[in-house]
């Protein structure tokens, strides 16, 4: 099986992380993991203000932020991963990278921060569900 585990660094990102973890001892095999963070790209004015060095170091510094906690228990459940930071909207990046993957379920957070206030922000776990062709397992 292979799983796209997207995360963002939150603890709601985290629940997904002990849900896999969970999953894969279910599961006859280890399943093939990716562990993906898509950071939204910067706004051009601030880019532009930080240079072409500055905007890496900002994404990989977020990567690094947003996989740490989630590598650590992968680690430490001993499920081996690639892991992807990239720097798109996020749920276009979940959805691309799942199809990339040929992945058999993609798994990831949520805050739940209820329907209304999606509707107007806008949730990435919403709009993975609404737009992906693979499965998408949401935990809280």
């Amino acid at each position: 099986m292979k799983i796209l585990l997207a995360v963002d660094g939150s603890e709601n990102g985290l629940s997904a992380v002990r849900h896999v973890v969970a999953l894969s001892k279910a599961l006859n095999a280890a399943p093939k993991l990716t562990l993906l963070y898509a950071d939204p790209p910067l706004l051009k004015s601030v880019a532009v203000e930080l240079g072409v060095e500055g905007v890496a170091r900002y994404h990989a510094e977020n990567g690094e932020y947003a996989l740490k906690k989630a590598k650590a228990a992968l680690k430490r459940a001993q499920l081996a991963f690639t892991e992807r930071v990239l720097v798109s909207e996020p749920a276009a990046a979940i959805v691309k990278q799942a199809k990339a993957d040929k992945a058999d379920l993609i798994v990831m957070g949520t805050h739940g921060r209820g329907a209304l206030k999606s509707l107007f922000v806008g949730s990435v776990a919403m709009k993975v569900i609404g737009t992906s062709t693979v499965p998408v397992m949401v935990t809280r």
